[in-house]
């Protein structure tokens, strides 16, 4: 099994180009369904959640079309340099399977977008319960019952969501109980061929709703309101094909903000948008790090002194994503003075505390907060990753420590960071991958 080996101390300084999200990407993998027509998707990271959904929709029926944009390789080959986003072609011409099935549901929680595509235009849909979550439970009970206000019968069996809706779904008013960015997304895609208006009232705001909204409207569906906790969708009878462009990820354009400020470096973050990230930008100009926009993107370096503790709550979009919690705390780990950084998304995402205290970091934790006091430095240190972003953190930890650092289970990095060790590399980290 690889394991990253990282060397830290040195100051990161250079360019990196910011790779399409992947919370984006997924759910608009998913929409190819609700057409007969190709949906044609480009800056598609190369990630191995990108490779288990394309796997779940060809097994569906769809004809999946793999390329880098720049040279028409298949997406997952490599190719020179790390700037060209990849190009994916979906063609759902006909539907040959409405089941999800559990081996390739556990692996990428993302799957039960499937749900309310399958369920809208085929009229039918067998999805596996995701089950366990290492980061907390992601209860599904708000899609089913959206669905069923749609009109839906559903059915749980055997571990499994069944939805049938023979005379098709219609519009209905949903107001979730509490912010759910892929129950705000299934629906979307679900009312889009629903029969009259749907109107999602406590939706997400997050970029990613409003980059499917926008793929949506290219394929014909009437939305208003994406961006905003109140979304209105007019069913329509058909959808078309189209071509749209995927956002890019502002949690990698995050993580790679704090390498810089973590290592007293310098970076340009070509593709970033400042505005996809507000709460955070204010939180590392806090700390003590300068954050300045670009023509291209933004610029990141660690100003005078030394950084400062800022206390962090994650919340739903603008709030402090809970996708950089791990992140920031590590580079609280270093800043003077104590942090208090709490968590409100999920239940049970401190699982770096304890790696990062073997790195030499001085956090408790109390229920869902944690205390982080600021060390002179940290140190390397052998650690395991338990999820996507809590393997990032460790290797933003590494980066900053004194001596060699090991990160071992990989495959939680490779899920949602596109080639990042050749990214940092290019901006003077000394790491690699190792067996």
């Amino acid at each position: 099994m690889e394991k990253m080996l990282i060397r830290g101390g040195v100051p990161l300084k250079g360019k990196i180009r910011i790779s399409g999200a992947k919370n984006a990407a997924l759910p608009l993998m998913a929409a190819s369904l609700l057409t007969e027509e190709t949906l044609k998707l480009f800056n598609v990271p190369r990630l191995a959640d990108i490779a288990t959904m394309s796997a779940l929709l060809r097994q569906h029926g769809v004809e999946v079309t793999q390329y880098w944009e720049d040279s028409g390789l298949p997406l997952f080959r490599r190719t020179r340099g790390v700037d060209s986003g990849g190009t994916i072609e979906l063609r759902a011409a006909e539907i040959v399977n409405a089941t999800a099935p559990y081996d390739m549901v556990r692996k990428m929680r993302a799957s039960i977008l499937v749900l309310g595509p399958l369920v809208a235009r085929y009229g039918k849909a067998k999805v596996s319960l995701p089950g366990g979550c290492a980061i907390g439970t992601r209860p599904v009970d708000f899609h089913i019952n959206a669905l069923r206000a749609m009109g839906a019968e559903i059915d749980i069996k055997d571990g499994y969501i069944i939805a049938t809706a023979a005379k098709g779904l219609r519009g209905a008013e949903i107001e979730f109980p509490t912010v759910t960015v892929t129950g705000t997304e299934n629906i979307m895609m679900a009312a889009s061929l629903a029969k009259g208006e749907t109107t999602i009232i406590n939706a997400a705001r997050e970029p990613e709703v409003g980059d499917l909204a926008k793929c949506l409207g290219a394929m014909g569906a009437e939305i208003e309101g994406a961006g905003t906790g109140k979304i209105r969708i007019k069913g329509k009878d058909k959808l078309r094909g189209a071509d749209h462009m995927v956002i890019p990820d502002r949690i990698e354009a995050g993580t790679f903000a704090i390498a810089a400020a973590i290592t007293g470096g310098d970076l340009e973050l070509t593709g970033a948008r400042h505005e996809s990230l507000p709460t955070f930008t204010g939180v590392l100009t806090k700390a003590g790090v300068w954050i300045e926009e670009t023509k291209g993107g933004i610029k990141v370096r660690r100003t005078n002194g030394k950084l400062r503790g800022a206390d962090v709550t994650t919340e739903p979009f603008p709030g402090f994503p809970t996708d950089l919690q791990a992140q920031i705390m590590a580079l609280m780990c270093v800043a003077d003075g104590a942090s208090v950084i709490t968590e409100t998304i999920f239940e049970n995402r401190f699982m770096h505390v304890p790696e990062l205290v073997r790195m030499g970091a001085d956090i408790t934790v109390h229920n869902a907060t944690a205390i982080v006091r600021g060390v002179p430095s940290l140190k390397g240190a052998p650690v395991m990753a338990t999820d996507l972003r809590a393997s990032v953190s460790l290797v933003l930890a590494g980066l900053a420590a004194g001596g060699e650092t090991i990160v071992n289970r990989l495959y939680h990095l490779d899920r949602g960071y596109e080639r990042l060790e050749e990214k940092l590399r290019l901006c003077g980290a000394d790491m690699e991958r190792i067996r």
